[in-house]
C-alpha cells in the first residue's frame, strides 16, 4: 500500500483519545493495516499506532525480528491489535530506555508494568488474549498509550532521563 508520513509530538491529534473501531475485515481497515505495517517496516519501528499516521482508531500494530534500533530485543510476533485493553498482572514496574518515531533521535526512561494481560480483536473481528512480560509487555503499553493521548516523556518521573540518542552513547 503506502508509507505514510509520522506525525511528531506537538501534532495535536497525538494528544487525543481514539475511537473504538467497529467494523471489522474491510477494505478501508485492511488498507490502514496494510499502510501502518509498511511504514513501520520503513520506519524500523517495534509499533506503531494508528493515530501516528493522522488515524485517530484504535489499532496498533507492533511485532520484532531482527530490527536495528533494538538490536538486543527478543522476538515478538507481529501483531495487530484492536481496541485494546491492558490489565496489570501485578504492581511490579521496571525502568527502561524507550524511543518513538514520534519523537525523532529522543529516549527517555519510561517506568511500565513488567507483566500484563492484553486482549482485543484482530482485522477480522477475533477476540484474542495474551500474556506478556518485559520487552513485549513494554511495546505493547508503549503503542497503547498512543490510543490515550499519552506520549511516553509524560510516564518519565525524572526529566533529567530524556536526551538525545547520540547524547546516551
Amino acid at each position: 500500500m503506502a508509507i505514510k508520513p509520522v506525525l511528531r509530538m506537538g501534532n495535536p491529534l497525538l494528544l487525543q483519545r481514539a475511537v473504538e473501531i467497529a467494523d471489522f475485515n474491510t477494505i478501508e481497515l485492511n488498507g490502514l493495516i496494510q499502510d501502518m505495517r509498511d511504514t513501520m517496516q520503513a520506519e524500523d519501528g517495534a509499533g506503531l499506532a494508528a493515530p501516528q499516521i493522522g488515524i485517530s482508531l484504535r489499532l496498533v500494530i507492533f511485532g520484532v525480528t531482527k530490527n536495528p534500533r533494538y538490536p538486543d530485543a527478543p522476538e515478538i510476533p507481529e501483531t495487530i491489535l484492536i481496541n485494546p485493553i491492558i490489565t496489570p498482572l501485578d504492581e511490579v514496574k521496571d525502568e527502561a530506555w524507550e524511543g518513538c518515531l514520534s519523537l525523532p533521535g529522543l529516549r527517555g526512561l519510561v517506568p511500565r508494568y513488567r507483566h500484563i494481560r492484553y486482549s482485543g480483536f484482530d482485522a477480522l473481528g477475533n477476540q484474542f488474549e495474551v500474556e506478556a512480560s518485559d520487552f513485549h509487555a513494554r511495546v505493547v503499553q508503549h503503542e497503547c498509550d498512543h490510543l490515550d493521548g499519552i506520549l511516553y516523556p509524560q510516564r518519565i518521573k525524572d526529566i533529567r532521563q530524556f536526551a538525545y540518542t547520540e547524547e546516551l552513547l
